[in-house]
């Protein structure tokens, strides 16, 4: 396996896939927003395409992997990332199905096709670019996590070029956010359909937000029962421990 990794990498897994991904402490690791965003987000089953733009190190095309046989794409900015991505989808032989695109997010539609995808899913940025200087991050981390490259509005216009009419699109984000990606998706034609609030217990506050709309879509909008990440024990609650894990 030591070929596969670079530097200080390892391989971790993906219980509930059966898949392996190639990570970094001090480059990029994925996060549970990525695993929430990829159960939360619309799949076609075996028909259609779909793009996952601000991919990381691969971790939503990977999972979406495990629940549609359509063609995935992959869009990330930074080489480095981008190759881990790469190389999680060769050590797990995805390659027929998983294609990682070194590129930038804005106007990646001219490169790769305007409204030729069913499916975009997007993990941004969720962080002013000021506050980047301040924590004193390492450059991956603080490009993945701060909108230095790409703002939200940039982000939801880019999926809206890349989507099908009637297409669907999940971003994950803060919910202080709410009303900055509700304006923005509405601005390029994405109805908000779906909203979901992610909350670390009950009787905290949510801290984080599910959201999926269709292009040109009617409004229409449902607001999901919350989901609560730990229970009293301190424990996984049962729905995200078979996110993680898979059904025992």
């Amino acid at each position: 396996m030591e070929q596969w990794l670079k530097d200080d990498e390892r391989l971790d897994y993906l219980l509930a896939e059966d898949l392996r991904i190639i990570q970094s402490p001090s480059v990029f690791s994925f996060s549970l927003d990525a695993v929430l965003l990829a159960r939360f987000a619309y799949v076609p089953m075996k028909r259609g395409k779909i793009i996952d733009i601000c991919s990381g190190n691969g971790a939503i095309p990977l999972f979406l992997s495990a629940r549609t046989n359509v063609e995935i794409i992959g869009v990330e900015l930074q080489e480095r990332l981008a190759d881990m991505a790469t190389r999680s989808v060769q050590f797990n032989n995805l390659t027929n199905q998983i294609t990682i695109v070194e590129a930038d997010v804005k106007g990646i539609a001219r490169e790769l096709g305007s409204e030729k995808f069913d499916v975009v899913t997007c993990n941004p940025p969720y962080f002013p670019a000021h506050e980047a200087s301040e924590k004193n991050l390492k450059e991956h981390l603080a490009i993945a996590r701060h909108e230095i490259h790409l703002t939200l509005d940039e982000a939801v216009q880019s999926a809206s070029e890349l989507l099908k009419q009637g297409g669907k699109a999940a971003f994950v984000h803060r919910p202080g956010r709410l009303l900055d990606i509700v304006t923005a998706m509405r601005a390029n034609r994405l109805e908000p359909k779906r909203i979901r609030f992610v909350y670390p217990k009950e009787g905290k506050e949510a801290n984080t937000l599910l959201i999926e709309g269709i292009k040109d879509g009617k409004p229409d909008l449902k607001i999901l029962a919350p989901l609560y990440v730990y229970g009293d024990d301190g424990k996984y609650t049962q729905e995200v421990k078979e996110m993680l894990y898979g059904k025992e």
